[in-house]
């Protein structure tokens, strides 16, 4: 049954192609790798819709191979070479055959490393595997796992989303065991994305990695803004208003073409119901935004030390920041020495609180940025 969908600018996952803008060259690039059996490394900073794009393209894959399967994991929450292998074992149990009878045996008899929990959906009948993975057990269910998608006879499309985590875990021969097995199967087809485009590039572009080379490269940008406002206007044409393209280009350049803060003010507009379309009616969207985070940035202003909040109200007052060590935003801002400086800007780099851009260095959050430079140094 098709979701009613109350507010056509989405914002977390994802709909149809109807909900989806653009991205025709980059999906169509996508589909031409995957379906010619190459895998690909897949970049763009956080929230410019990566992961949209990613099902965007599996749905397009299911219209034009309906037999085939599509698998998404996402590897931000991991924290473990286990926890990576146990997501990877329930998201796959269960997609190659929606026999559920079938699945428990295939479950017991070819996955000895994992301990199964196995539901069936009352309304579909499909079933839905979590597992736990035998304490040592984790490099043999991983082989399993792999073994278990070579005897299907279905072609398989799996996207590892933020895979640079793995290079975060503890056990260091991650990269390498998957290596071994991703280059071992023929049916199997893999996207490789993450928002940290240097770790990424150091995975598959370094002679030293195990994944060298290994890939098709492709990263993705802001949406062409002309065609951006087409499709936001569509839907605001339905609602009975019109979206002047002036007022869509003012929130586009406000956030640099970022998909998802377009996104969400667009959803915040287009639910408030405004009479006139205008600037005031973002500005009071976006005002709107932020004042819902007001708690939460509070309390997460408060986690970092006193130098490094310093910096974040700093460069979000400027916005951008092309070079923090220059004495001119130092003293301008009234910040500490050079060296404390740079110590703060790297660690809020490293987490990801900062992002440096070709612009310069910007707050990652670019609604949290609003709120810092509105409560001033």
């Amino acid at each position: 049954m098709k979701n009613i969908i109350s507010n056509p600018f989405i914002i977390t996952g994802y709909e149809s192609p109807e909900y989806f803008c653009d991205r025709e060259h980059e999906t169509e690039e996508l589909l031409n790798t995957l379906e010619n059996g190459r895998n690909v490394t897949l970049t763009s900073p956080r929230r410019m819709g990566k992961t949209g794009l990613i099902l965007h393209t599996f749905h397009l894959l299911k219209k034009r191979r309906p037999n085939a399967v599509t698998i998404y994991l996402d590897l931000l929450p991991t924290e473990s070479f286990r926890d990576f292998v146990r997501l990877f074992a329930s998201e796959v149990l269960g997609k190659l055959d929606s026999n559920p009878v079938k699945v428990i045996k295939q479950a017991v008899s070819v996955l000895k490393g994992i301990r199964p929990n196995i539901t069936v959906d009352s309304i579909t009948g499909n079933a839905k595997i979590g597992v736990d993975i035998i304490t040592g057990e984790e490099e043999h269910t991983l082989s399993q796992i792999f073994e278990y998608l070579k005897q299907s006879t279905r072609e398989c499309f799996i996207a590892f989303d933020e895979f640079q985590q793995i290079a975060q875990y503890d056990e260091k021969n991650c990269e390498a065991l998957l290596r071994t097995y991703i280059q071992n199967i023929h049916n199997v087809h893999f996207i490789f994305s993450g928002s940290q485009a240097h770790l990424l590039n150091e995975m598959f572009l370094s002679p030293k990695k195990p994944f060298y080379q290994s890939t098709s490269n492709k990263s993705i940008g802001p949406i062409d803004l002309e065609t951006y406002f087409k499709f936001a206007a569509r839907f605001f044409k339905k609602q009975g208003r019109d979206l002047p393209i002036e007022v869509f280009e003012y929130v586009y350049r406000k956030f640099d073409g970022h998909t998802w803060y377009i996104q969400k003010v667009m959803n915040q507009i287009y639910g408030n119901n405004s009479p006139t379309l205008d600037e005031a009616a973002v500005n009071e969207a976006i005002g709107q935004i932020v004042g819902e985070n007001d708690y939460y940035y509070q309390m997460l202003l408060r986690s970092y030390t006193k130098g490094q909040g310093k910096l974040l109200r700093a460069i979000a007052t400027e916005g951008k920041v092309k070079e923090i060590t220059a004495g001119g935003f130092i003293s301008r801002h009234g910040l500490s020495a050079t060296s404390s400086v740079k110590n703060a800007s790297k660690r809020l780099t490293e987490t990801e609180v900062l992002y440096k851009s070709e612009d310069g260095l910007q707050i990652y959050d670019r609604f949290f940025g609003l709120w810092l430079a509105q409560k001033g140094n």
